[in-house]
């Protein structure tokens, strides 16, 4: 009988472990649906459902969801395959511009961002609002940002990164023969574009426009600090009012309609893979005679460059130039001489001195290193599986691990919740871990499989004819090669972490706050300045445990480099 090794045993130990943080908190979102509440589980009732779906304002939220989340993925749809192909397929200036719109807003918490265009656009006190009313002495405000268009407005910029990254390479791999020849044949670019590239790009067209309606689904800054003080829900917020806003929370019903979110997400996600494997029927480029074209743009190129230059203020600069400048003010003020003269370090003070705060700062620092240090060691462990044990079972875990992808934030708190409440967890900044954790684990995995993909299988079999285990293979030989891998993968983690809202609000407690829900309650209160504040401190922890893993990941490639 062949006694089981290390290597034998990873697959299934990690389906174990993998599968019972991803399946475990949808299976207890299915019975917690179906009970009557957190004290009453077990004991069967569809009254929850009929509670939730009977509902008069469930049908309005219903079609705010839609709007919201299509009207999102249009815009950013549109706005990335307009950056992409100037990026790729035009002569613009300055093309790193594209790289930084790609990369930089993916560090700024989205409840940040979402705050900035609240003190921008609010109709209230917002800064263009007032310098509006002062210039042209209007006696209302010009702009509301609480609305389904100012909902879309900053949930599209928010999801623009991610759309950007899935149609830049495909427009980057287009062969331009196809167009050359419909230009040969008479046809106008403008033509040519709609007549034969886009459809060619359908594929990843698509599979943008439905990967952003799944972020835009699971999104909870946005509709939390625009939607809800103007009275517009979606899932999302009506899952948080009734397990956040009433006088006693009920977790049943909550559970009842985030069965609709989440089996419309991972509907979703299915015909995302669908559509990403269904590619592979419009590949162009098929020899070696493959050659970009760059077209040019003559007049339009400084026009088009002034257009991307300002697109990129507005998702970088504006929303920390905002934050920053309300945290140095008492109150919402135009720019100008009196705001100058009123600008202090005082919020900063008061933040600094609340204990609250103090205590969400050290939470998320503890969630940061911590949770993306254990999230980092589990995805290497499930990254060597997935692509170097090649089986049945490794290809389960690689569906294991996309599968929290899928998964609402909210809605898997809510899981999360039923699960824990049963437990010593519950009410402890370990629920919290692990919850983060389960629900980020493809952001770990997704740089380790790629890394892993690199070195070359006869490494470990080499080590192994010299007589070394699964374990040592790993550590001696392994490890050191994935450096690189093992620091993006740990600062996606720890910037997610850090950042963390939709799976926090359901699962903090008194004693367990982390920043992102300090944020929201400073923004329910209106505290402004102090929200601010916190939301710089919270942009230096994110860079700084960025820069610590960059020199630190630096330090271990360079002890590497001497090494060999």
């Amino acid at each position: 009988m062949t006694r089981p090794t290390a290597r034998t045993l990873l697959t299934p130990s990690l389906i174990a472990v993998v599968g019972f943080l991803t399946v475990c908190p949808v299976v207890m979102l299915v019975l917690g649906s179906f009970s009557k509440g957190l004290g009453a589980f077990g004991s069967f009732t569809i009254q929850k459902y009929v509670e939730a779906y009977t509902d008069p304002d469930f049908r309005e939220i219903l079609v705010n969801t839609a709007v919201f989340t299509v009207g999102s993925a249009i815009f950013a749809t549109v706005l990335a395959l307009f950056l992409a192909y100037l990026n790729t397929r035009t002569n613009i200036p300055f093309k790193f511009l594209f790289r930084v719109l790609s990369i930089v807003p993916m560090m700024i918490p989205h409840i940040l961002f979402s705050v900035s265009w609240v003190l921008l656009l609010n109709p209230s006190n917002g800064l263009l609002n007032l310098l509006a009313r002062d210039l042209f002495g209007l006696s209302h405000s010009p702009f509301n940002i609480y609305t389904l268009r100012g909902m879309i407005l900053v949930e599209g910029l928010l999801d623009l990164p991610i759309a950007y990254l899935i149609l830049a390479p495909a427009l980057a791999s287009f062969d331009v023969s196809l167009e050359e020849s419909s230009r040969v044949c008479g046809a106008s670019n403008w033509r040519t574009l709609v007549r034969v590239t886009l459809p060619v790009l359908r594929p990843a067209i698509l599979a943008s426009f439905i990967l952003v309606i799944v972020r835009s689904l699971a999104s909870f800054a946005v509709p939390s600090v625009i939607g809800m003080p103007g009275r517009i829900y979606v899932l999302a917020t009506q899952i948080y009012r009734v397990i956040a806003t009433g006088y006693v929370a009920d977790y049943g019903k909550a559970a009842a309609i985030g069965m609709s979110a989440l089996a419309a997400s991972v509907s979703l996600i299915y015909l995302y893979r669908y559509l990403t494997s269904e590619s592979e029927k419009y590949v162009t480029i098929s020899s070696r005679g493959y050659r970009p074209t760059v077209i040019d743009l003559k007049g339009a190129r400084m026009p088009l460059f002034f257009v991307v230059g300002v697109l990129s203020f507005v998702l970088i600069v504006v929303p920390v130039l905002v934050l920053f400048y309300t945290s140095v003010l008492p109150y919402s003020m135009v720019p100008g001489a009196k705001a100058l003269s009123m600008m202090s370090w005082k919020n900063y003070a008061e933040v600094l001195h609340d204990p609250i705060s103090l205590l969400s700062l050290k939470n998320s620092l503890f969630l940061g290193v911590v949770g993306a240090s254990l999230g980092t060691l589990l995805s290497i462990f499930a990254a060597y599986a997935i692509v170097k044990i090649k089986s049945r079972a490794a290809g389960l875990l690689e569906s294991l691990t996309f599968l929290s992808f899928s998964f609402p934030g909210i809605v898997i708190g809510v899981g999360f919740m039923w699960f824990f409440v049963k437990t010593p967890l519950y009410a402890t900044i370990w629920a919290l871990l692990i919850g983060y954790i389960a629900t980020y684990l493809p952001y770990g995995v997704r740089p380790m499989t790629s890394a892993f993909v690199q070195i070359h299988d006869h490494l470990e079999e080499s080590s192994r004819v010299c007589g070394a285990g699964t374990v040592m293979t790993l550590r001696r030989i392994v490890i050191p090669l994935l450096v690189p891998g093992i620091v993006s993968g740990w600062i996606l983690m720890a910037t997610m972490f850090v950042r963390e809202l939709t799976l926090s609000v359901v699962l903090s407690r008194p004693g367990t706050e982390v920043l992102a829900v300090q944020i929201l309650r400073f923004a329910e209160d209106g505290l402004w300045g102090r929200l601010s504040a916190l939301g710089i401190l919270m942009i230096f922890l994110s860079t700084g445990l960025v820069v610590l893993a960059t020199v630190v990941g630096n330090q271990l490639t360079k002890v590497r480099a001497e090494g060999a």
